[in-house]
């Protein structure tokens, strides 16, 4: 599973991937929330050890029920692939569960559900994580597998190649029959041109086509070795309890090579705007977008990085952010408005606006719309009372999330593999607290107040048709066909 929405640290992962929701929450219990994390932080500290084959393990404690959620994250991602073979990441995901001597091919999810659990995996720019979710007594059987897959996993031609074509036909489905999805993949790959980052994480379809069994193998012994994985157990254990199993386990996994340093290379801001247009004929509503090179939580570059989710909070979180109450509620020229931050990478991250025109309304209006707000907010700086109230949306929505034992699980997977540290997770509210309108008015200016982004258009082929032909974007060279 390609997971791109697994792009924030702490912030994003609590406010997006992991779904935490305010709905039903009145003024007394957002405040109660916000208190409680500035007591406890995300929860008790997790426990800590590193094996002597160099798997470094987190505890993480809940002893509300005798269940347990298991991950296991390799610190390589689509951005560590080799040049030419994009996708290979993705493509080993799909392949791990094709069996080791021990448990045949397509047998590992079909065990595990059978002793009662829940199993999947992801990929992302900068890790690809496999995890399970079972009752407490079932842990031994899923450390084992997974420790057994680390070390034995049995490929050959007859399952690769047919997988491949999976991959593909993946590929299809959620890209390139998915408009939006194909206008995203385009615009990632002109704000990071020539750049890991700028390339897709389910990889190009020319070169995904053309992965081997010998690319395949040679992949998972690189970068498949427990001194580049974190395993992530929380639930009902502790670090004394489960440390046998470790060893006796993934203990038993030898080293297979040394991954060395994962450098990111750093991308120059553009100097000019980028315009690009999607015409589709299956598309029935208009959009548009427009991201922005932002730093990212292990590189601020002398800004605060939780700045940039409060200001994506302030600019899109909801019915009282700037972009709906002005453009949605006043001019009334957008049906939809949002903003997120993904700043979940060893490199640069991004920051992005979406907007949804309302019927009869040009992307071309409501982008200049998009532009005198932006404006307006530059100059005027973030106001204490917005910063006030996204902080305590955000802390609140921090303590519903750390009620799921796998949301605690892939906040410290998320962040461990993309750069950051134990320390920086339970500090995080800290830190989201001690955020001045300064912080986030220096970081908007910094990241939006640059004259080169890149601006998406997606529009459905009559509405195109239907335009004068100097309101159409034909002539410009970025156009997407």
């Amino acid at each position: 599973m390609v997971n791109r929405a697994l792009c924030g640290l702490v912030g994003l992962c609590l406010l997006h991937m992991l779904g935490a929701c305010q709905s039903g929450l009145n003024a007394a219990s957002d405040k109660a929330a916000a208190d409680s994390i500035a007591s406890d932080n995300l929860g008790p500290p997790p426990e800590t050890f590193v094996l002597d084959n160099g798997l470094e393990v987190i505890v993480i404690p809940d002893h509300r029920a005798p269940v347990v959620t298991h991950m296991v994250w390799y610190r390589v991602g689509a951005a560590d692939e080799p040049k030419g073979k994009s996708g290979i990441a993705h493509f080993l995901e799909h392949l791990m569960f094709k069996g080791t001597d021990k448990i045949p091919t397509a047998a590992f999810s079909k065990i595990v559900a059978r002793n009662g659990g829940q199993d999947n995996a992801f990929t992302s720019e900068e890790y690809t994580a496999y995890f399970q979710h079972v009752a407490l007594d079932k842990l031994p059987l899923v450390m084992g597998m997974e420790a057994d897959r680390m070390a034995n996993l049995k490929l050959t031609k007859e399952v690769v190649l047919p997988e491949r074509d999976v991959v593909l036909e993946e590929r299809r489905s959620r890209i390139e029959n998915d408009p939006l999805s194909r206008l995203a993949e385009k615009m990632d790959a002109a704000l990071f041109k020539d750049h890991p980052y700028g390339i897709p994480i389910i990889g190009w379809p020319q070169e995904v086509s053309k992965l081997t069994l010998e690319d395949a193998i040679g992949f998972y012994n690189r970068f498949y070795t427990p001194d580049n994985a974190l395993l992530i157990v929380a639930g009902d254990i502790t670090a004394a309890q489960l440390r046998p199993l470790a060893e006796q386990t993934y203990g038993q996994v030898g080293k297979r090579a040394v991954v060395g340093p994962r450098e990111r290379p750093r991308k120059a801001p553009l100097a000019e705007p980028v315009r690009l247009q999607l015409v589709d004929d299956d598309t029935r509503q208009p959009a548009w977008r427009r991201l922005y090179l932002a730093p990212s939580y292990a590189k601020p570059e002398g800004l605060v990085a939780e700045s940039f989710e409060v200001l994506a909070d302030i600019l899109g979180g909801g019915s009282t952010s700037r972009l709906y109450r002005k453009l949605v509620v006043e001019q009334k020229l957008a049906a939809q408005a949002s903003a997120w931050y993904s700043g979940a990478a060893l490199g640069q991250g991004s920051f992005g606006i979406s907007l949804v025109p309302r019927p009869g309304v040009t992307a071309e209006k409501l982008e200049k719309a998009f532009d005198a707000v932006l404006a307006e907010f530059l100059a005027q700086g973030a106001l204490p009372e917005e910063v006030e109230r996204s902080k305590r949306n955000i802390l609140t929505q921090a303590v519903y999330a750390r009620d799921s034992q796998r949301n605690m699980a892939q906040i410290y997977g998320v962040s461990l593999t993309s750069g950051e540290t134990v320390e920086d997770v339970l500090s995080w509210p800290k830190k989201m607290r001690a955020l001045t309108p300064e912080d986030v008015t220096a970081a908007a200016r910094a990241v939006l107040g640059v004259p080169g982004f890149v601006s998406g258009v997606l529009l459905p082929t009559a509405m195109h048709a239907a335009m004068p032909p100097e309101a159409r974007d034909d002539s410009v060279p970025e156009v997407v066909q």
